[in-house]
């Protein structure tokens, strides 16, 4: 029975020394976070883009299914021989959509009526001579597309440009930590946090090439513009 309760008083220290172990690593980690304190900072970086990306549509209809199929493969053909031609390789013309959906008339006291088909195919394409897409804004319509979709300048590998934003964001953030030790008489210590977001691209500025080289010259004038890659930070600091 002695040994027993010796045992039980073992295993109850051991117990309270855990805890109490415990709790003192927890007021420690509180008390060398609680007294922080945060910097935001913001890098931005100017680029001009260096690909245009064309979504287009080529929207058929026809009595049966399959002639509104066949309609529109001749015209998708036509479509991508045109921007072979302006040297757009295969691998950026890409078909991100096809849909084949019934068309119907609505008499007036009888069920709706299958009266022919719509095929719609989407194209994107990439366009990585810029001087070109007033040009091929023109000719994809002319060889059949009757959608344009959408059109934006992007700039293909950000990467690198957000890497020197990110840096300018977080000189911005340790810049102002400095001036506030000096302004307060404080003492920071350690990093203890850090937090990134920012977006990309953002249009900040426009401008169209002359008209020797196509935007602006044979087609519909495209200002192409700089993008703007915007990086913020958050800094957590100890203060000691």
């Amino acid at each position: 029975m002695n040994n027993l309760l010796k045992g039980l008083g073992g295993l109850l220290m051991i117990f309270l020394i855990v805890f109490f172990a415990v709790k003192i690593n927890q007021i420690s980690n509180t008390a060398a976070t609680t007294n922080t304190i945060s910097f935001n900072g913001e890098g931005k970086v100017l680029a001009k883009p260096d690909i245009a990306v064309l979504d287009l549509s080529i929207i058929t209809e026809a009595t049966t299914s399959k002639a509104a199929q066949d309609d529109n493969s001749k015209k998708s053909k036509e479509v991508t021989d045109f921007l072979k031609k302006q040297d757009i390789s295969e691998k950026d013309i890409k078909t991100t959509g096809y849909n084949i959906l019934p068309q119907y008339n609505y008499p007036r006291f009888d069920k709706p009526e299958i009266r022919g088909y719509q095929v719609s195919q989407i194209l994107e394409i990439k366009i990585r001579n810029l001087d070109k897409t007033s040009e091929i804004l023109d000719g994809v319509v002319s060889a059949g597309a009757n959608q344009v979709n959408d059109l934006s300048f992007q700039i293909e590998k950000p990467d690198e440009l957000k890497t020197e934003a990110r840096e300018k964001a977080i000189k911005s953030a340790k810049t102002k930590a400095e001036e506030l030790e000096k302004q307060l008489g404080v003492h920071l210590g350690k990093i203890v946090n850090y937090s990134e977001g920012g977006y990309s691209p953002v249009y900040f500025k426009t401008e169209a090439l002359d008209s020797r080289g196509g935007i602006g010259g044979g087609g519909p004038e495209v200002p192409v513009g700089e993008n703007e890659i915007v990086v913020s930070v958050t800094i957590t600091y100890q203060i000691k």
